[in-house]
């Protein structure tokens, strides 16, 4: 099913907490909903539609359509990890294509932050019952080694380089002063990069994402409902997601599930890399916004290292704007998921509400995109595609 037209993104909000020791999970997404639903000039009666990924407390779904007393027809708790949230945009489309609700909402809470939790440099256990739990857990792999191994993979087949690297966390340092919620606001060098301490070769500790507590919410609507809403309509125009694993062994580490994710989304939207003005895209790593890019088309694959460099990823200044509120990288990244925040930037930028020295002028189609695992083994993408009517 095409989703292109179906809906419009009619709400969105992100938490301004960076650590909430005081709030449980279920509050952050109960006030992340009530943020959204209040953006989209909605209540919490209008809801009849449900989704959330595996961040959700309890029984998921269940128990937060029962804490926050919504009254659906629809849920879906559809988890790839951290792009689940742009998937969820998707479902959401679909589900209002078909019939199944009117106004879908959509949230995201955590606080890995406040109970110390940093999944990146702890070995992934998983769940026991997993096939590749038995082959994984003895290694001890963390998320951060697993990712620095496909950097290194990259830069030993293409020639990229640990400044070239830097860039994309120079560029998000330069979005991030301008925005008071972010955990990171000063403007950082590629000398600041690569002279922090190694984490895991080559990946640096400026390379690393932040661990925030927070969330964010969605409200995606009807288009008919949309236009009666005294909000900017924000169109979904395509979308796509895709599952990449080992293939029997058979593993190139050096591309994302963004390569087939991408084109797909592409294809329904009816453009091409070239139309887009702005991108969201998710940034555990700086070595993950360098392969993305490639996998969607922004440049060939191999070339991400020059294409990344000199300032090109920064707004007023290169050719493709991206993460203009500091993203993962300097920004908020609550509950290992980076997803949410991806798809509310997009949005902020299509409205025109993302700050003004950031704001791109004229971002009429914009795209969110992320993965979810691990791209060292196996993950999940989604692409999303949205166009300011």
């Amino acid at each position: 099913m095409s989703i292109r037209g179906k809906a419009c993104i009619a709400g969105i909000y992100e938490h301004p907490l960076r650590k909430a020791p005081d709030k449980s999970v279920a509050q952050l997404h109960a006030e992340v909903a009530l943020g959204a639903l209040a953006d989209a000039g909605l209540t919490i009666d209008d809801v009849d539609g449900y989704f959330c990924g595996g961040d959700a407390p309890g029984t998921g779904p269940l128990s937060l359509i029962d804490y926050m007393n919504l009254n659906v027809r629809h849920a879906d708790s559809s988890n790839i990890g951290g792009a689940s949230y742009i998937l969820h945009v998707g479902h959401a489309a679909e589900a209002i294509a078909a019939g199944k609700c009117d106004v879908a909402l959509i949230t995201l809470a955590g606080r890995p932050r406040s109970e110390g939790l940093s999944k990146g440099i702890v070995p992934r256990t998983d769940n026991p019952v997993q096939p590749d739990f038995p082959w994984e857990s003895p290694m001890r792999m963390t998320t951060v080694n697993a990712y620095a191994m496909c950097a290194m993979r990259h830069m030993y087949e293409y020639g990229t380089t640990s400044e070239q690297l830097a860039w994309i966390k120079v560029a998000a340092s330069h979005h991030a002063q301008h925005n008071p919620n972010a955990m990171l606001r000063d403007v950082v060098t590629v000398e600041d990069v690569v002279n922090s301490p190694m984490i895991a070769d080559p990946l640096h500790r400026l390379d690393c994402c932040v661990v925030s507590d927070g969330g964010g919410a969605l409200v995606v609507v009807r288009p008919e409902i949309a236009k009666e809403l005294n909000r900017p309509k924000i169109m979904v125009r395509g979308g796509a997601e895709a599952v990449k694993h080992q293939s029997g062994g058979t593993f190139d580490l050096t591309w994302s599930a963004g390569a087939l994710s991408g084109p797909k989304a592409f294809e329904e939207a009816g453009i091409t890399p070239d139309d887009i003005k702005y991108v969201s895209v998710y940034d555990s790593f700086t070595y993950t916004v360098l392969t993305q890019l490639e996998d969607l088309g922004f440049c060939e694959k191999g070339k991400g290292g020059a294409f990344v460099s000199d300032g090109n990823l920064i707004s007023g200044v290169g050719k493709l704007p991206f993460n203009t509120d500091g993203g993962g990288l300097c920004n908020n990244h609550p509950v290992h998921r980076g997803g949410m925040t991806k798809v509310i930037e997009t949005v902020r930028q299509l409205r025109g509400e993302a700050h003004p020295a950031v704001q791109v002028p004229g971002c009429d189609l914009a795209l969110a995109h992320g993965t979810g695992g691990n791209l060292g083994t196996r993950h999940g993408a989604a692409t999303l595609i949205l166009e300011r009517q």
